[in-house]
């Protein structure tokens, strides 16, 4: 019989929530994704230490004599982000996901300048902007930000996605893809209520359920790619989604599971369901953001966790840059 990894590719993309570009090989997925935290791992890893410190010496040169560390170690994040993207891009056949600063979530017009400028480095290194989405927080600047983006050929994945407010608003954008986060949600539900939910009853689960057929029933051609998971059995649950980005722990453990593998999500059904569409404004938003106590808590907090992971990404750069100049 065939793995549940195995199953899983025939009806749902299978994306890797890495940037190992080991791990990436072994389970080779379709797309890959990546944020600080995940580059922070990858960075620290001694086989990638010659990839680091020629981004360093790029990065330097780039800022010019007399630039200040600062400068050096924030250019060479982006370069760094893009590096391993276009490592990643040498493995899988997709697209690669990478992220703006999350310090930037709440300044839509900072937002843009960065997304160019990632495609721009992408493009200068031979990568074509159809291979690339460009990873944004989920509030309403960033959302705004990826609307106007999208209209330049530049394709958006709205990342920290915890509400249908936000998934709405998105689609509306036309951004191509969200990226809800099923195990934080059931963290979030976990702490409040002190109850464990297992199968169909994960509120993570039952929160991309009732995205994606919204989504379905009422054609938007913006996709869902369920993101940061606890367990195999969210996965399972989630059998059909569009997308799904899993950690090489789980990928190894769906395919190392046999056993029938159904569908969960279907379009064809979800596109005769019962649902009422919802409008959407900044005004609607703002209401539905400050009304929804999970998705406020944790759309903040997953930007500070990403915003803190660049703050200490961008130290690691720092030290390695002394490093270097020690050498020198």
């Amino acid at each position: 019989m065939s793995t549940l990894l195995e199953q899983l590719r025939e009806m749902t993309t299978v994306v890797a929530d890495t940037g190992d570009f080991e791990s990436i090989t072994k389970y080779k997925p379709q797309d890959s994704t990546t944020n600080p935290s995940l580059i922070l791992a990858a960075a620290k890893m001694p086989g990638y230490a010659a990839l680091v410190d020629d981004v360093l010496q790029q990065a330097k040169a780039e800022v010019g004599p007399g630039g200040s560390t600062k400068n050096i170690t924030n250019t060479a994040f982006r370069h760094l982000a893009v590096a391993f993207g276009r490592k990643i891009l040498s493995i899988v056949k997709g697209r690669v996901s990478t992220e703006v600063d999350a310090r930037l979530s709440y300044d839509t017009d900072a937002t843009m300048t960065q997304a160019r400028e990632i495609i721009q480095m992408y493009e200068t290194g031979g990568v074509s902007r159809e291979r690339i989405l460009i990873k944004i927080a989920s509030t309403w600047a960033g959302i705004k930000a990826a609307e106007q983006l999208e209209k330049e050929g530049i394709h958006c994945n709205l990342t920290l996605l915890f509400g249908v407010h936000q998934a709405v608003a998105c689609a509306e954008a036309k951004v191509t893809l969200i990226s809800p986060f099923v195990g934080r949600i059931l963290d979030w539900y976990k702490k409040e209520t002190g109850q464990e939910y297992k199968g169909a009853e994960d509120p993570g689960v039952k929160s991309v359920t009732e995205i994606y057929n919204y989504y379905k029933k009422f054609g938007y051609k913006t996709v869902v790619m369920g993101a940061r998971f606890r367990n195999i059995d969210e996965i399972v649950e989630l059998a059909g989604c569009d997308l799904l980005t899993i950690s090489p722990k789980l990928l190894g453990e769906l395919d190392a599971s046999e056993g029938k593998l159904e569908r969960k999500l279907d379009a064809a059904q979800a596109s005769q369901a019962s649902i009422e569409r919802i409008e959407m404004n900044k005004d609607i938003f703002e209401k539905m953001h400050a009304e929804n106590k999970m998705a406020n808590e944790k759309l903040a907090e997953g930007i500070k966790g990403f915003s803190d992971a660049l703050v200490e990404l961008e130290a690691y750069l720092e030290s390695r840059l002394n490093q270097l100049a020690a050498k020198a």
